[in-house]
């Protein structure tokens, strides 16, 4: 590793701007943007994928492994990445740093506890959740409702057992009510932390959080509850985007960790604006497939921020694929040249619905030891069939070179696709109702909405206090166009169920729980934590 300071300076970003964790990772301090605010900026480059499978697809890898190879052939790109959450690393998929030669560093530190950004999420959050329980124990004065609070508590592990829960019990200890926990990537204050422009409008989004309703059935807020400079307070620091690197030093801004499937996916604003500032080209990343986190980047991170993508990168597999085609993972490493076919599908589902933003298609063929050569060039020509432009990376067995390729059609396309075409998939003035249709019948290919009781009565409270402006943030399984996980490929003809809608004023949108979603997800038969060895030098294995 280079030192971050080399990083730092190679990216144009004297010393004095650099906030240091060690010696290895450093914060942006709001005096970099002073000097950079006013330079033009480069062109965003987003990467997203087909629909996940247990095979793995490596999205963060080809961000990464692009990133290096951009640089590579001379084009000076900075990466904008999310930052990894202790759930998955400690539950089901490990670490979320890349992989093989296409890594950013120090992983082990951005795997875990890093600059404490998650942390911090999680005490604000918590602290509001114990000043709305002592409001109520302390007289009550606001006449909240204390069985129509909405805000939960949160901790950044899967712990199923959690979800839902009895607070107060026992003598003196406050109002008996039920409550649950979220997972912290959940939290409205990590969607509000990346979704934010500055400190200043932080706290204007923390002010605007929905904490329950009164008596009467009015809104009550966090402002209202007097713990908007306290929760500031505690994000102070986690406002400030991360500056660490890859391998090959490619500099790296990662900030915020919202999940796709629950929340909206994407690494913050600040960080992006910043990396838009640095590089001629800034690689990012939106999480889970296109239907889930490119969707999410294009109508609520780039609506809100005034941002226009200039190309996207769908990242697909042979495996992913041959999963999509029925294939069984146990099965995946045979050769399976019609369940490919079939899986293809997929593929060509999501290049349709990119385009339908005005966003030109990349395809990223992350390769793999045994993949079979026929089956490559078999997905090779669908996306000539397609018209759509692809390349095999390589990037994580060679880093930057085996990603020349791919940087090379990505600047082609770049070059020749003009300004401009960007555009969200639906309007603002459109009900939301009718932009949850919207996103189900042209995105999920869906027949329609079918609205839970609740869902109905969370509309009726939309529609009763002039809510209709906010963005939607779908929250769905990522593993199928439709809300049951077990319909891969590309299916049609469904009807979504809509369980209930909640509202994040802070962050701008309402939350759509289709399926059976949860907000705060549980560990697997082996979870990934059940792997990790600190050796006698303290050197921790495993995590990866």
């Amino acid at each position: 590793m280079r030192l971050i300071t080399e990083v730092a300076a190679a990216a144009g970003i004297d010393g004095e701007h650099l906030e240091l964790y060690g010696k290895y990772k450093s914060k942006l301090a709001p005096s970099l943007w002073e000097e950079v605010k006013h330079k033009p900026d480069g062109k965003l480059v987003l990467v997203t994928a087909v629909n996940p499978t247990p095979a793995g697809e490596g999205k963060t890898l080809t961000t990464i492994g692009l990133s290096q190879a951009l640089n590579a052939a001379g084009i000076k790109t900075v990466a904008a990445l999310r930052e990894p959450s202790l759930g998955p690393c400690l539950g089901m998929k490990g670490g979320a740093t890349g992989g093989g030669k296409a890594q950013i560093v120090p992983a082990d530190d951005i795997n875990l506890h890093f600059t404490g950004d998650i942390h911090a999420v999680t005490s604000a959050h918590n602290l509001l959740s114990a000043m709305i329980d002592n409001h109520i124990f302390q007289g009550n004065a606001l006449g909240l409702d204390p069985q129509r609070i909405v805000w939960k508590r949160v901790m950044d592990m899967n712990d199923r057992s959690l979800r839902n829960i009895v607070t107060g019990l026992g003598d003196g200890n406050g109002t008996v009510r039920e409550s649950g926990f979220q997972i912290t990537t959940a939290s409205e204050i990590m969607a509000v932390l990346c979704l934010c422009e500055d400190l200043a409008d932080l706290k204007k989004r923390l002010s605007r959080m929905l904490v329950g309703y009164d008596m009467l059935g009015q809104p009550v807020t966090a402002k209202d509850i007097g713990a908007v400079e306290a929760m500031t307070a505690l994000l102070k620091e986690a406002v400030k985007p991360n500056l660490v690197q890859t391998l090959e030093g490619t500099p790296v801004i990662i900030h915020g960790g919202p999940f796709a499937n629950i929340a909206h996916g994407c690494s913050s604003v600040i960080g992006t604006r910043y990396a838009l500032k640095l590089g001629e080209v800034v690689v990012t990343e939106a999480g889970f497939g296109a239907d889930l986190g490119a969707e999410k980047f294009m109508d609520i991170k780039c609506r809100q921020a005034g941002l226009a993508p200039s190309a996207a990168v769908l990242v697909v597999t042979v495996k992913s694929l041959k999963y999509n085609g029925g294939v069984r993972k146990e099965e995946l490493y045979e050769g399976n040249r019609a369940a490919l076919l079939s899986g293809l599908a997929n593929m060509e589902r999501h290049i349709q619905n990119l385009g339908k933003f005005g966003v030109p298609v990349l395809v990223a063929l992350n390769h793999f030891e045994g993949d079979a050569p026929d089956e490559v060039d078999a997905v090779l020509e669908a996306c000539r069939r397609l018209g759509v432009p692809a390349a095999v990376s390589k990037v994580w067995a060679e880093g930057g070179a085996g990603g020349l390729e791919l940087a090379g059609e990505l600047k082609k396309l770049l070059d020749h696709t003009p300004a401009g075409t960007f555009a969200p998939l639906y309007e603002d003035q459109l009900d939301i109702p009718s932009k949850i249709n919207k996103i189900v019948t042209e995105i999920y290919r869906g027949t329609g909405v079918a609205f839970s009781p609740a869902a109905k009565r969370s509309l009726a409270v939309i529609e009763k206090h002039g809510l209709q402006h906010l963005q939607v943030c779908m929250a769905k399984t990522p593993y199928s166009f439709s809300d049951q996980p077990r319909l891969l490929g590309a299916p049609e003809g469904f009807t979504m169920g809509v369980r209930d809608i909640t509202l994040s004023l802070g962050a701008g949108f309402a939350v759509v729980i289709t399926g059976n979603i949860v907000t705060m997800p549980g560990l697997p038969a082996r979870p990934a934590a059940e792997g990790l060895l600190v050796d006698e030098d303290g050197v921790l294995h495993g995590l990866e």
